[in-house]
Order: structure tokens, then C-alpha cells, then sequence
């Protein structure tokens, strides 16, 4: 694929498809917004709703409770065979026919009808309607049935049914039945004044599905399969989005005070959506102008570009070749594009001054690779020198002078012949017996020393000389002022992927002040140990610009308790 391809198709990932996307995410964002927002708004709207409708029902239930414990209806029921005088007729009244919504009612003993108020409906007629079992089962409680469920309203006479058992005041026998009928009215006063959003309805609704109520007034007696009213369904939120008369509406529900019943919030989801129509319409014209905007950029300023490129890449070609021509630039931009044109006019002019430096830097490495193998030949001088010394010993039968000449001659090997940075675990420990083994002589056996590598450790790759220094601290600092005989232990111990390598005395130990002078060659006695070129500092520093900060050297002292001087190193195998 051409770069200029390639750029135009970079342009539209990076920017013309995130902006439709930003644009999807954030209409479908700010719909979800409103949903909640709406539910939230109807939910309120419900709960208000339904504690006014509690409200007005009690009102009613408040005069069934004062009428139902009057010792005249009470007498009443329990001798339904006395007749009924017109001042009982009028005190029945008076107590039932006190509220406004009240029309008519109706007094049942346990067989028959023995009184009512423009209510004749019989005794069997009762026993038919399908809220009397629930009225049994309430037990003396108030059963409300409304005039969706009742068949009021499909015949044309909407009215809300009160019904309830009476029981004797003293025995809670039952030994009647009160039903009263109440105006609609009391309905629409609570859910006129229910908070909707256009277009929206609030219905009352029972277990059944049943239509008790509606805001509109249009729902009333019909029959709806809410999801909600299913035994097996498992509220996760009070909404939901559903089709509702053919039309998709967020729906909100509310459990009323009446176990009976639920509050229903029904909005057409296309009124709620009406408010992000803005943002997917701002979204599409800027996905639009997005895609333009590539396609004027790539006119005006990729093909200049490329052209650009093109043109370097050529000239390249053609420095490959050896042939040095400067690029000429076809237009006049003042951009980055003239910067690179000139860039590579001048690279081109300097290649012949950079290859002249390569040569010569050439010249002087094989010079100083030449000085270097001259200045093996002093390494090789002291090696014959103290074989001859060695020889002299043997000779005259001194082998002490014998050994100390075999040892620093070892030490000498590893200390200045080897070329390599890295040394195997085991040399550097042989490198510490020939140190030890030399400062025994001039120590005059004032210490003793044990070295301990484990058999699995030994092939292990380390930096060369970094127990030596720590082992000549060691003999400085802690060895040399004692009057008793000192002990130096040197031992390697495995750490999961590190090698801890613990160098041990037990001088004097000394405090953290110091420990700070030692490291900083400041006390009396480090003249000594600043002979030998390799300092405590020097090995800590060595080994973290080699394997990094985690490792080093850690320093355990107390004054009286001895010193312990810990290298951390990695395993490197070899």
C-alpha cells in the first residue's frame, strides 16, 4: 500500500471513527441518562401517588372501622330477624352515609342480605363477586376491588367496592358483612394530580393484570401481561423498556400500599429519545465534516508531503550508489518537509567527512590495540621474575618465601591478566586464598580464615574482584587492631536467582560514624586500604552499575559484636 494510502486510511481510524464513535456512545449514553432521569422523575411521581391514594382510602376504612364497632349494627347483626325501625334505619345511616364518595352499602348477616342503602344486591350475588374470597381471607381487614377488576366499569356504572367481615366485638365471631360502594371520583382527584410526562399515563393495576385505574382513563377493565407480575420474576431495577400497545415505552412500577395492587408509569421511549436526537444529529454532521477534512488534508498536504519523501528516498538510492547529488525541492513551503530536504543535502555533503573520520578512527583503535599487546609484555616480565624468585627459594630451602611467591603470582594472574569483566565463582574465591595466604606470613598467623562455596555454586559467572577488597577491609579494620586472634569466614550462600556472598570478622566491629569515615576514606587508618586502589564504595558502585540498584553491598556492625559486610550478586551462568 502507497504512504499516502496509508496516511488517508490512518487519518480516518484515528479520527473520523472515533468521532462516530464518541458520537454512538454518547447518544446511547445520554438516552440511558434520560431513561434513568425519567424513571427517577415517575418513581417519585408514584410514591406520592400512592401515599394519596392511601390517603383517601383511609378516610373511607377510618368510617367502616367507627361503623362496624357501633353497638346498633352490631346488635343488629347478631338478631337478623328483628325488624328494623326507621330511628335504627336512620342511626345505620348516619354512621355509613357520612362521607362524600360514600353512594350506597349494603349489610350481610352470614346467610343473607338484612339491610341496605341503594345497594340490593343478594346474598347469592354476593358469594359470586371475585373479590369475596379475598374478603373471607382478610379476616376483618378492608378489601378495596376497583372498577377495573369489578365489572363496574365494563358495565358502564364505575364504582370502587369496600368490603370486609364483621366480627363480634367481644367474641370475634363473624356474624356479618359490610360492602360499600364508593364514587370513582375518589380515584381520579389522586391521579389527577399525578405528575406525567407527556403523552405519559400512570395505571393502577393488580396481581391479575387487570387494569384498576388509569390517569387517562382510556385502560380501564384491561387485561396486561406485565413481566413484573409473573411469580418468577427477579427484580434487578424498578424500570424496564417494553412494548406497550405496540408502541416501545419505558415502564416504571411501584408496589402499592395494598398488596394487591402495583402503580404502572407508562412514556413512549421516542419522547424520551427526542431530546438526544440533537446529539445524533451533531454527531453524523461532525463524522461528516471529519471525513471531508481528511479528504482536503490529503489533497493539499499529504500529496506534498509524500512527493517530499519520495524525493529523499530517491536521493538515498542514489547515496547508496555513491553518487552524492543534492534533492531539489519542487515547491517553496517553509514546513518540516524543506527541513528534511535540506537535512539530507547536507548529510549527503558531510558523508565524505564522516567516512574520512571512520578510517582514521580505524587507524588509531589498531594503534592502541597494538600499544596494548606491547604492555602484556610487563605482566609476563613479573611472571618470569618471580618464577626465578620461586626457583632461588626452593633452592636454598626457604619455602615459606616458596609460597608466598606461588600465591602472588596467582594473584598477580587473575588480577591483571585476565581481559574478561566476568570470572567464574571459583576463581574469585581462589583469588581470596592467595590473598589470605600472603597476609598470613605478614600477620604472623594472628588470624585464621575459612573460605565455604558450595559445589552448585562454584560455576556461577561474578564480577571479578569484589571479595578481596571486602576481605582487605576486613583485615585493616578489624583483624589488625586486636590483641586476641582474629577470624575471617567467607561464605557463598544460594538466594532464590541471587548469590549472597558473607564476609564475617569478629574485630571490634565499629558504630555508623564510623562506618560513614571507612567509606569515605576519611579515618586515620584507611591509607592503608586506599593503597590497594579498590574501596568498599568503589566494589558497591561497581556492582550496581553492572547488575542495577538492587544490588550491592550491606553492611552489619555493632561496636564489641563483630562486622558483617554481605554481596548481593545475580546468577549468570557461564
Amino acid at each position: 500500500m502507497k504512504l499516502r494510502r496509508k496516511i488517508l486510511l490512518a487519518i480516518i481510524l484515528l479520527v473520523f471513527i472515533p468521532v462516530i464513535i464518541m458520537g454512538v456512545v454518547t447518544y446511547y449514553n445520554f438516552s440511558s441518562a434520560m431513561e434513568k432521569k425519567s424513571n427517577n422523575f415517575y418513581w417519585i411521581s408514584l410514591l406520592e401517588t400512592d401515599r394519596k391514594l392511601k390517603f383517601a382510602l383511609n378516610e373511607i376504612n377510618s368510617v367502616s372501622n367507627a361503623a362496624i364497632t357501633q353497638p346498633v349494627i352490631q346488635q343488629f347483626l347478631k338478631n337478623p330477624d328483628v325488624s328494623v325501625t326507621y330511628d335504627r334505619k336512620q342511626e345505620i345511616n348516619n354512621l355509613l352515609i357520612n362521607h362524600p364518595m360514600i353512594t350506597s352499602f349494603s349489610l350481610y348477616s352470614t346467610s343473607q342480605l338484612i339491610y341496605q342503602y341503594n345497594a340490593p344486591m343478594s346474598f347469592g350475588d354476593l358469594k359470586r363477586q371475585t373479590w369475596y374470597a379475598s374478603m373471607l381471607g382478610a379476616e376483618g381487614r378492608p378489601v378495596w376491588s376497583g372498577p377495573g377488576e369489578n365489572g363496574s366499569a365494563a358495565a358502564g356504572r364505575p364504582v370502587m367496592i369496600h368490603a370486609r367481615v364483621i366480627k363480634d366485638y367481644y367474641s370475634l365471631e363473624t356474624i356479618g358483612y359490610l360492602v360499600i360502594y364508593v364514587k370513582p371520583d375518589i380515584l381520579d382527584q389522586v391521579f389527577w394530580e399525578a405528575a406525567t410526562l407527556k403523552n405519559g399515563d400512570i395505571l393502577l393495576v393488580n396481581k391479575e393484570g387487570s387494569v384498576v385505574f388509569n390517569k387517562s382513563g382510556d385502560r380501564i377493565g384491561e387485561n396486561i401481561s406485565f413481566p413484573f407480575l409473573s411469580d418468577t420474576y427477579t427484580k434487578t431495577k424498578d424500570y424496564y423498556v417494553d412494548s406497550f400497545h405496540h408502541e416501545k415505552s419505558l415502564i416504571t412500577f411501584l408496589p402499592s400500599h395494598n398488596e394487591q395492587w402495583y402503580l404502572v408509569a407508562v412514556t413512549p421511549l421516542k419522547l424520551i429519545r427526542s431530546e438526544s436526537v440533537s446529539i445524533r444529529n451533531i454527531a453524523i454532521i461532525l463524522g461528516l465534516f471529519s471525513l471531508l477534512s481528511a479528504l482536503w488534508f490529503d489533497q493539499f498536504f499529504i500529496r506534498r508531503l509524500v512527493r517530499s519523501l519520495i524525493s529523499a528516498v530517491n536521493g538515498m538510492k542514489r547515496v547508496k550508489q555513491g553518487i552524492f547529488v543534492p534533492i531539489t525541492s519542487h515547491t517553496k513551503s517553509d514546513d518540516e518537509t524543506d527541513l528534511l530536504i535540506d537535512g539530507f543535502n547536507r548529510m549527503s555533503s558531510q558523508i565524505q567527512e564522516l567516512i574520512q573520520q571512520v578510517e582514521t578512527e580505524q587507524t588509531r583503535k589498531k594503534e592502541a590495540e597494538l600499544q596494548a599487546l606491547v604492555a602484556q609484555i610487563n605482566p609476563h616480565f613479573i611472571y618470569n621474575s618471580l618464577e626465578s624468585i620461586n626457583s632461588m627459594a626452593v633452592l636454598a630451602g626457604n619455602r615459606d618465601i616458596s609460597k608466598m611467591v606461588i600465591s602472588l603470582g596467582k594473584l598477580l594472574r587473575i588480577s591483571i591478566s585476565e581481559n574478561q569483566e566476568l570470572i567464574p565463582l571459583y576463581m574469585e574465591f581462589e583469588h581470596v586464598r592467595h590473598y589470605l595466604n600472603i597476609q598470613k606470613y605478614r600477620f604472623e598467623d594472628r588470624f585464621d580464615y575459612e573460605i565455604d562455596i558450595p559445589e552448585t555454586l562454584r560455576s556461577y559467572m561474578t564480577q571479578k574482584l569484589i571479595v578481596q577488597p571486602i576481605v582487605e577491609n576486613a583485615l585493616y579494620h578489624a583483624i589488625e587492631p586486636m590483641e586476641d586472634k582474629g577470624y575471617i569466614r567467607i561464605q557463598a550462600i544460594e538466594a532464590g536467582r541471587d548469590i549472597v556472598i558473607d564476609v564475617t570478622d569478629n574485630g571490634p566491629g565499629f558504630d555508623p560514624e564510623s562506618l560513614l569515615r571507612i567509606w569515605n576514606k576519611e579515618s586515620a587508618g584507611s591509607k592503608k586500604y586506599h593503597d590497594s586502589g579498590v574501596g568498599l564504595k568503589n566494589v558497591h558502585e561497581r556492582l550496581r552499575i553492572r547488575f542495577g540498584g538492587y544490588y550491592g553491598i550491606l553492611i552489619c556492625s555493632s561496636p564489641g559484636g563483630g562486622s558483617v559486610v554481605r554481596i548481593r550478586v545475580p546468577k549468570i551462568m557461564p
